[in-house]
């Protein structure tokens, strides 16, 4: 059982999150949950939990980052870790660290950094050997 329900990210245009989120959490096997389009967008993973939120807020202020925070999701393959970042950068989301192995973290530990167009800062990363 997972302990954590959602994790929410903001965003001031949805239809450029839309497509970023479509392509980059798909890559790691994330897909949109149906909504109507009033609702902020969601996607899951094999219809488990955590559900990933992407808002406007509802404040009417402007969605910004946390420097020194960010969201780490597990890939299952390298492969998955690279399409993640690839596809990150091709939608217009910002390099923070290319794909490869993290040693200092563990011997196996293959991770990817971006940041989405709105400065929320996204980590891929999978622990499986190559």
């Amino acid at each position: 059982m997972t302990v954590i329900s959602h994790i929410t990210f903001g965003t001031n245009d949805k239809a450029r999150s839309a497509m970023f989120y479509d392509a980059v959490l798909g890559a790691i096997g994330f897909a949109r949950l149906p909504k109507p389009p009033e609702k902020p967008l969601a996607y899951e993973r094999d219809g488990q939990m955590p559900t990933i939120y992407i808002y406007t807020p509802a404040d009417g202020r402007p969605a910004t980052w946390g420097n020194g925070t960010h969201v780490a999701f597990v890939a299952d393959s390298r492969d998955q870790v690279d399409a993640f970042h690839a596809a990150a950068l091709e939608l217009g989301g910002m390099d923070e660290g290319k794909p490869g192995l993290r040693t200092h973290y563990g011997p196996n530990y293959y991770a990817a950094y971006v940041r989405d167009p709105d400065g929320n800062k996204l980590q891929a990363v999978c622990y499986a050997g190559s």
